[in-house]
This record gives structure tokens, C-alpha cells and sequence, in this order.
């Protein structure tokens, strides 16, 4: 089990946040696209892979997990769970590499918390029938 701490960006979709998200400089608010602080929840089930759990998945999904994978040396991705931060239209062209990359990876639990948006549920319902689980409080997941 492990935290994260700052995630690597190595995707060219995750391309970060829009214009509108700010940083307070001690000085001034400047644009802060990359959200240098994301970390998510990493546990390694054996007999199963990683399982990955997100905060607001800032620095995108693949890059989170593919940082996960680089940290424990473990390639196979058990469940993805968590904010994955696909909703609104700045974020809509990174669903479909995102869906496709998590699509490869062949998790066999992804639940797509609070900032994933709808359009991204449906799609990783559609692209993921056996795997994808919708997101409701007080939901237990056993892993």
C-alpha cells in the first residue's frame, strides 16, 4: 500500500485543467494547469493487481495508473476507483483515449466517482459492460 505523491505526466491527452483553474502566487492568481499535488491510493491485492484509488484524478486516470504501475512494479490494474475528472466540455476529448487506454489495461473493476462526468460513465459502461460500476454513496465495493 502506497500514496502516490505528485504523478508523473507522460500521457499527450491528459493535458491537465482549463485556463479558469488559478494558483495563488503569494503575489497574484496565476493559470495552474498542472495540479502538481494529485495523489491517489495504491494497494497491490495479490493474485489480483493494483488497486487504484483517486481523489479528483487531476492528473488524469492513465497517467495515475501507469505512475502506480512504475512505483510497485506491478502491471495488471485490479479496479480503478474514484473521481476521474473527464466531466465537462474542456474534458471531453480526453474520454475517448482515456476510455481506450483503460480499455487495454482490462481492470476488472472501474467505478468513476464525482468529476467523471456522465459522458464519460457511459462510455466506460459501454467499453467496459463486465468491469464498470456506477458510483452511489454508500456503495461497498469488495476487492
Amino acid at each position: 500500500m502506497l500514496i502516490t505523491g505528485e504523478v508523473d505526466r507522460t500521457t499527450d491527452f491528459e493535458l491537465g485543467m482549463p485556463a479558469a483553474h488559478q494558483a495563488w502566487t503569494g503575489d497574484d492568481w496565476e493559470p495552474d494547469p498542472w495540479v502538481l499535488d494529485d495523489q491517489a491510493l495504491v494497494v497491490h491485492v495479490r493474485d489480483r493487481g493494483l488497486v487504484v484509488l483517486t481523489g479528483c484524478g487531476h492528473a488524469g486516470a492513465v497517467n495515475i495508473v501507469r505512475h502506480a504501475q512504475r512505483l510497485t512494479g506491478v502491471s495488471e490494474l485490479h479496479a480503478l476507483v474514484g473521481g476521474l475528472h473527464l466531466g465537462g466540455a474542456h474534458f471531453e476529448p480526453v474520454i475517448a483515449p482515456t476510455v481506450a487506454a483503460l480499455r487495454a489495461l482490462a481492470p476488472a473493476v472501474v467505478v468513476g466517482g464525482h468529476c467523471t462526468g456522465w459522458k464519460a460513465q457511459h462510455a466506460l459502461a459501454a467499453a467496459l459492460p463486465d468491469a464498470y460500476l456506477p458510483p452511489s454513496a454508500g456503495s461497498t465495493y469488495r476487492l
